[in-house]
């Protein structure tokens, strides 16, 4: 296979740990009609990249790519595309879950999934935000459509979801309250959160009542348990897909709502993030980077779960 028509890619033909990872040669994708082709220069690594690293999720059984960041340079616009040109910088979300692929060089997309990388952010720090930022704002915009002045409650705050949600909350003038370790308030207090519960030593239900919104980002029992913080008519929007039908029937009970809810692309909610970030009021804090062969390491780190903000792959 000629080098001209092939990439480097990051890769697994089993499941597993993060020594699954494997750099591997490919076929350089190119784009169909309403698709681009972009040259990655950066791409985050998130939850779902491990999870379906170590269970295969959505995807099943290996081969495949992982990663739904991408920041980069358009190389190539299939038949139809009118929005972007060959050297312009995008960043995005590819469409979640079938539409993997950023832990390479090169991607193919539909280009409604991208928008213009805002020209003051770099490609890590636009490689971070795509995914992170789409299922916050998908979350508290768009489903619980969160209004001035309204009390809304983030798990896990100081996460790659939380900590974006803490400023979109904030940028719809909302009064955050962020659960978080106590190392971590500081933090939290700098992106603007209004009051830190130290999920560790406080039960976040005794510490907090009439809540409007619930953004839960960890599923299990933390689903259920904060509907009872909740005034009535307030909402739980759950981004774990899967879980206990009692969500839904204690949520039924108590006269609230609940929501589960995935991510998907959009190129009105990637124009909306790119607007909070060209406003200053939206930034991803980046744990760490990685070049593309160290993607194991990067997952390694992952799986620790204890990361503040995101990580992300650099591709030279």
């Amino acid at each position: 296979m000629s080098t001209v028509n092939t990439m480097r890619a990051i890769s697994q033909d089993v499941l597993g740990g993060p020594e699954v990872l494997k750099e591997v040669q490919v076929k350089r994708p190119a784009p169909r009609p309403n698709e681009v082709l972009v040259r990655v220069r950066a791409a985050g690594v998130n939850p779902t990249d491990w999870k379906h690293r170590a269970t295969g999720g959505f995807l099943g059984e290996p081969p495949f790519v992982l990663g739904w960041d991408v920041s980069g340079v358009v190389e190539a616009a299939g038949i139809g595309v009118a929005r972007f040109k060959p050297g312009d910088e995008v960043f995005g979300m590819l469409p979640y879950p079938f539409g993997h692929g950023s832990h390479a060089e090169f991607v193919t997309a539909p280009a409604r999934a991208f928008a213009h990388k805002p020209s003051g952010i770099d490609h890590i720090q636009a490689g971070a935000l795509p995914l992170v930022s789409l299922t916050a704002w998908q979350a508290l915009v768009e489903t619980a459509d969160i209004q001035p002045g309204q009390r809304v409650l983030i798990h896990a705050a100081a996460g790659g979801v939380g900590h974006v949600a803490v400023q979109i909350a904030k940028a719809r003038g909302a009064y955050v309250i962020g659960t978080a370790s106590a190392g971590k308030h500081e933090f939290l207090r700098g992106i603007g959160v209004d009051e830190a519960i130290d999920y560790r030593e406080t039960d976040f239900t005794e510490a907090v009542k009439d809540v409007d919104v619930v953004l839960d980002t960890i599923g299990d029992e933390y689903s259920v348990r904060s509907l009872r913080v909740l005034r009535p008519g307030g909402i739980v929007v759950s981004i774990l897909p899967v879980g206990s039908e009692d969500f839904y029937e204690e949520a039924e009970r108590l006269g609230v709502r609940a929501v589960r809810m995935l991510v998907d692309a959009s190129r009105t909610g990637m124009q909306a993030i790119a607007e909070l970030v060209e406003a200053g009021k939206l930034r991803a804090t980046i744990a760490d980077t990685f070049p593309l062969a160290d993607a194991a390491e990067a997952h390694a780190l992952g799986d620790t779960g204890r990361t503040t903000g995101k990580l992300v792959l650099v591709v030279n």
